[in-house]
């Protein structure tokens, strides 16, 4: 029976993924990132003042009426670096070779444009449930749409993909990486997170907002010094990684390790999937985080949640792959988190082994943290405050559960959800984007002169 469901959810992941949410999500990033002139490239300046400007203030605590700017941005990256940082980069390249780095690249640029536009559009259509502000795809469907059904699929969709089966995953990878690297059974492992978690979720946005703003900086900071010790290291090998991923973006390779033959056409197609599916562009998750941010123009948010994209793919995504190549790991016939593992292990030793679990602790924590936020707001949508008791109770089942399961069959038919989360989310940016546009033309003629 098992085997049967997974070949079908199998069948529909290729018809979503390979067939038509790879053009989507591309098409809408290159749609929004020209009409809008190339924000993510004419107003990098402007991403970096409000960011980094942003990490210091503590004027602002977040509260029933949102989160600070960065505090959004924190649980936006808290969801966005993940297990798919070290597993989803290991597995582009082993299923699509190093050039399917560069292609990473190019949907990370091109999806800049889509999650201003998510960004923007959830500040826009802000909502308030029960006295507590609200926002995401859902609101911007229902009273920018006006599509009670696609606002209904899309809270469904993304409640079972991230809240439930998307949190189930993140524990597994947790209890591996633990067992593997400290001999922790399974089961301790599933049980030290959910309590872990529980106690941050009880405290509601105000702590969740202040978990992410801590950890966030701390994984990333963490994962980047191992890995510049490595690329120090082996530093000689750099341009040769960078000169490997650009020449065989657009030349087919031969069977090599654990690249088997790969084709440019397949290069392309992996290397665009794992970055959209990384960064979540266009997936209808961050604008949770961007919609309850205090800013002053939608816009300013739109711009920070454009870093989002940079931070996790051209800096995190790219650090991950350049050391599987440079140590080899890539030729060794491993792929997914395997890959990883042994490529640290190369680098660091032994220690490389517990480094890349502690690492993968923090980033698949985080990512639970942030996608039970996405779903809380979505269960507020259908169910109001009231139901936020019983969706949490239902979470941490799930991070218990799937800690003690085989999860293949769980991965596929989060990525389904995954999936399904999308259509809405992309007919919704389509049909609002003309205001996004109008957004941005108002915040640089009358906004952005003003505020420096």
């Amino acid at each position: 029976m098992n085997v049967k469901l997974l070949d079908i959810v199998d069948k529909l992941n290729w018809l979503l993924w390979d067939n038509l949410l790879i053009f989507l999500l591309l098409g809408t990033g290159l749609y929004y990132s020209f009409r809008l002139k190339f924000v993510q490239v004419r107003r990098i300046g402007t991403i970096n003042q409000y960011v980094f400007g942003k990490i210091f203030k503590k004027s602002d605590k977040a509260d029933a009426d949102g989160m600070t700017s960065f505090q959004a941005l924190a649980t936006a990256l808290a969801a966005q670096v993940g297990t798919g940082n070290l597993a989803g980069v290991a597995t582009a390249i082993a299923s699509g070779g190093p050039g399917a780095i560069f292609w990473m690249w190019v949907s990370a640029f091109f999806g800049m444009g889509t999650i201003f536009g998510e960004a923007v559009l959830a500040q826009k259509y802000v909502d308030r449930i029960d006295g507590e502000v609200v926002g995401g795809p859902a609101y911007y469907l229902k009273k920018g749409v006006n599509s009670n059904f696609l606002a209904g699929f899309f809270a469904v969709t993304i409640i079972v993909a991230l809240g439930f089966v998307g949190n189930m995953v993140q524990s597994n990878s947790i209890a591996i990486a633990l067992n593997s690297a400290f001999n922790i059974p399974s089961w301790i492992g599933g049980v030290i997170t959910a309590i872990i978690a529980g106690l941050i979720l009880i405290g509601g946005i105000s702590r969740i907002a202040s978990f992410t703003e801590l950890i966030v900086p701390i994984m990333a900071i963490l994962y980047i010094i191992g890995s510049i010790i490595i690329l120090l290291l082996n530093y000689s090998q750099i341009i040769p990684a960078f000169k490997l991923i650009f020449t065989s973006a657009f030349t087919p390779q031969a069977a090599v390790g654990g690249v088997l033959g790969v084709k440019v056409k397949e290069t392309i197609r992996y290397g665009i999937s794992r970055g959209l599916f990384s960064n979540e562009a266009g997936m209808g998750s961050t604008p949770h985080a961007h919609a309850v941010a205090k800013v002053k123009h939608p816009a300013e948010q739109g711009l920070v949640a454009i870093f989002g994209v940079i931070f996790d793919t051209l800096i995190i995504c790219t650090i991950t792959a350049l050391i599987n190549i440079m140590t080899g790991a890539y030729d060794q016939g491993l792929t997914g988190i395997a890959m990883t593992q042994f490529a640290y292990t190369i680098g660091l030793g032994n220690f490389g082994t517990k480094f890349i679990a502690i690492c993968l602790f923090f980033f698949a924590f985080s990512t639970i943290i942030g996608w039970y936020y996405f779903g809380e707001s979505n269960i507020k949508y259908l169910f109001g405050k009231k139901g936020i008791k019983y969706y949490r109770v239902l979470v941490l089942l799930f991070i218990l559960l799937g800690s003690l399961l085989d999860v293949d069959l769980v991965w596929d038919i989060a990525d389904l959800f995954n999936g399904l989360m999308v259509l809405p989310n992309i007919v919704g940016l389509l049909i609002l984007s003309p205001q996004v546009f109008v957004t941005l033309k108002d915040f640089e003629n009358n906004f952005l002169n003003v505020s420096k």
